[in-house]
């Protein structure tokens, strides 16, 4: 039997749509998905590889850069969260067909991206003393060097994040993910070279696994750019676009991206706190979360791509004013992220024993890394595609204000409260604290979920 076929009586809703209002078929979706599956485990990867090439520089190096790391997960998901909301604007104007107005939207975007970038990275460099001994004052003192340079060089690294994050977003809204992988690939092979060198021939220590990360980036920025520039796309950029200041375009794009930039700040901020709570358990366990938020940030991949997805294809559904059509790929889409993300997750489940072996640390950190991975995945496969998923079909149907609410009170009450409880309270250390992640995404999970059969995401406007 096809595979199409198979996949349609697993994920098909009971939803009956006439087929040339279904926008995407399995086959498009697939399109859609696999080079950004392939994308986000190749950005992954870039943080995988300098945790496990800085391990052989000590405890100390690899703690130093988990810990900043944690932080520049903050503002790598405010990029990944402003680029959502921008990319909402532009896929509802692609939905009505209006390219004119989609190609403004995205010069628009373009600049604010850049801007985004900037500042945090002149905040970061500026204050990194005070940042770093306010969340992470309490490690011992060759971690916090270790912590300042790793800092100072990737903060570098973020305006050209923000125009990777940018262009990444403007290429799925057109349904055209094959470049971002082809680019991503790239960059990665830069990191990994780059890393090798650093370490084992220059032997720089964190700086040999800083100074790719910051190339990478920086190429992968230069090179997403010119075809964006060329007619005949459905977004055009324009220079004179991009520098000019239209509110009305920008208001559209705040309106969707701000909310979603504080929930992510907000959210990564409270793991960030979380991390300074196991930073007070020791150099054993802060190096095995180090370890783990690696193989953490490989189990949610299915649900972040699926993610990415429903902005694009809900995006332009309810561009269209075609409710029905978004309640059936609402439907399918959350069918499907499960399955994947089983599927996906069996596979890490299999070979995260194996690979932990692959760090130069003690036995000690290994088995408990191995052990919080193992956890942490579990309870991501029962909750993650509703509590990762489903908000940002929410986000591109206007519904922005409650699924932010949602998941600042999930993270930054229940997560935080819950963490001490676990692993301070109860003395269960890094153990407790993933405890209490599952705890956090299945209320999140439960609170999104009852939004979403209200109905009343049918009725809201973006653009």
């Amino acid at each position: 039997m096809h595979y199409s076929k198979v996949l349609d009586r697993i994920v098909e809703p009971k939803i009956i749509i006439p087929e040339e209002r279904k926008r995407f078929s399995n086959r498009d979706l697939f399109k859609l998905l696999v080079p950004i599956l392939i994308e986000q485990i190749l950005t992954t990867l870039v943080g995988m590889v300098d945790t496990l090439m800085i391990s052989y520089a000590g405890q100390a190096a690899i703690s130093g850069v988990s810990l900043v790391n944690q932080l520049a997960h903050t503002f790598i998901f405010v990029f990944s969260a402003t680029a959502a909301g921008g990319a909402v604007v532009v896929s509802q104007y692609l939905g009505r067909g209006d390219s004119q107005s989609s190609s403004k939207a995205a010069s628009q975007f373009v600049s604010m991206m850049f801007l985004l970038g900037l500042v945090i990275t002149t905040v970061c460099i500026t204050l990194r003393h005070e940042i770093l001994n306010a969340l992470f004052g309490s490690v011992e003192p060759d971690v916090m060097e270790a912590a300042v340079v790793y800092l100072v060089i990737t903060a570098a690294s973020w305006p050209f994040l923000g125009l990777y994050s940018c262009s990444t977003a403007l290429y799925r809204s057109m349904a055209r993910t094959k470049r971002i992988a082809k680019v991503s690939l790239v960059m990665n092979i830069i990191n990994v070279v780059g890393n090798f060198i650093g370490i084992f021939i220059l032997h720089w220590g964190v700086v040999g696994v800083a100074v790719p990360t910051l190339v990478a980036r920086f190429v992968a920025a230069l090179i997403m750019y010119p075809p964006l520039f060329r007619a005949g796309n459905p977004i055009v950029l324009k220079v004179k676009e991009i520098f000019a200041f239209r509110w009305s375009i920008q208001r559209k794009i705040y309106g969707i991206a701000l909310p979603g930039a504080v929930e992510s700040f907000l959210f990564n901020i409270s793991k960030v706190s979380i991390t300074s709570i196991v930073s007070t358990f020791g150099t054993v366990q802060i190096a095995a979360n180090g370890v783990a938020s690696n193989f953490w940030s490989m189990c949610s991949l299915c649900c972040l791509c699926m993610g990415y997805a429903f902005v694009t294809v809900i995006g332009q559904c309810m561009g269209a004013g075609d409710v029905e059509a978004s309640e059936y790929y609402f439907k399918k889409m959350i069918r499907l992220t499960y399955v994947l993300s089983w599927l996906w997750n069996i596979v890490i489940f299999s070979s995260a024993p194996l690979l932990v072996r692959l760090y130069a640390l003690p036995q000690e950190t290994k088995a408990l890394a191995v052990m919080a991975i193992c956890l942490h995945n579990f309870g991501y496969c029962l909750v993650g595609p509703i509590h990762s998923s489903l908000p940002n079909g929410l986000r591109a149907c206007g519904d922005v204000k409650f699924v932010t609410f949602a998941a600042i009170f999930s993270t930054c009450v229940c997560r935080y409260l819950f963490s001490l409880l676990f692993g301070v309270v109860l003395g269960f250390g890094l153990i407790g604290v993933v405890m209490a992640m599952i705890c956090d995404w299945s209320i999140k999970a439960i609170l999104v979920w009852l939004r979403y059969r209200t109905g009343k995401w049918r009725s809201m406007k973006v653009i």
